[in-house]
């Protein structure tokens, strides 16, 4: 019998922006069901996130009845329900380089976005995530897609591997920084249970009824220094990730995942490790 359990789930239905955390949540091809299938552009088509504007932070997203509609809040905004769009023109977006075929949502979503950022952005909506992005072909097996998360369809984090970088932070040169809650590396997992760092070698684990492929470590960027709670941001923990945990061209934190099994995960669920 495992001693590793889901200590939390986590669903951000706005990429960069909070999201909920429930008891259980389905896994589908791309990612939990929910899960950053929305995001904001510019303009230009650029996909904009905490990297450009921190305070995003401090806006939330949550599920508001079926079909994928969402409520978004944020400090001294009105509550605003979004509608999934119906199928339409395609709009244009831009990832980390690469195009995607999104929908864009009512103008409204865009107007009070625009307000709490104070720049000209638009929601768009990820409409079928079976056809539009494809996983990272170096990574990927042929059919793996992901929403609108940065590159892999989920991330799996664990307590222990928290604790054991606080304390390297602790011991570093900004101990005033920690320690560090872990919703700063935004996972969708958290494993209780674990021994530190474990997870740099699941291959394949079972979380309840699904099953998972570890693909490889996740490459921490600069939105891990921003504060969740405030959107200030500091220098931990990129400065401790560079001195102890670089992985390659990665300053890891966290395993990505691609569901090869699908199924319902909750809290409390043990977690395997196949292989």
């Amino acid at each position: 019998m495992s001693n590793m359990h889901v200590q939390s789930l986590h669903v951000h239905p706005v990429k960069s922006v909070a999201g909920t955390a429930p008891d259980e949540v389905a896994v589908e091809p791309w990612g939990l069901s929910g899960d950053r299938r929305w995001a904001l552009i510019d303009p230009e088509g650029t996909v904009i996130t905490q990297r450009r504007h921190p305070r995003l932070a401090l806006a939330a997203a949550r599920p508001a009845g079926g079909g994928g509609r969402i409520a978004v809040t944020a400090p001294g905004m009105a509550e605003l329900f979004v509608e999934v769009p119906e199928p339409g023109p395609l709009e244009p977006a831009v990832l980390f380089g690469k195009k995607i075929e999104t929908v864009a949502a009512a103008t409204t979503a865009a107007d009070w976005f625009s307000a709490y950022l104070g720049e000209s952005v638009r929601l768009v909506h990820m409409d079928d995530p079976a056809v539009r992005r494809p996983v990272d072909p170096d990574y990927a097996l042929p059919g793996e897609m992901v929403s609108l998360a940065d590159g892999y369809p989920l991330l799996i984090t664990t307590l222990a591997s928290l604790d054991a970088l606080n304390s390297l932070i602790a011991q570093g040169d900004h101990p005033e920084e920690g320690p560090l809650p872990m919703n700063r590396f935004r996972p969708n997992v958290v494993v209780s249970g674990a021994e530190a760092w474990a997870e740099d070698g699941w291959l394949r684990i079972a979380i309840g009824d699904a099953v998972f492929r570890g693909v490889r470590e996740c490459g921490r960027c600069v939105v891990t220094t921003t504060d969740q709670e405030t959107a200030e941001r500091g220098k931990e923990p990129l400065k401790t990730l560079g001195r102890h945990r670089r992985i390659g061209r990665s300053l890891a934190f966290g395993r990505q995942l691609v569901p090869v099994r699908l199924g319902t995960v909750r809290v409390g669920d043990e977690v395997r490790v196949l292989a």
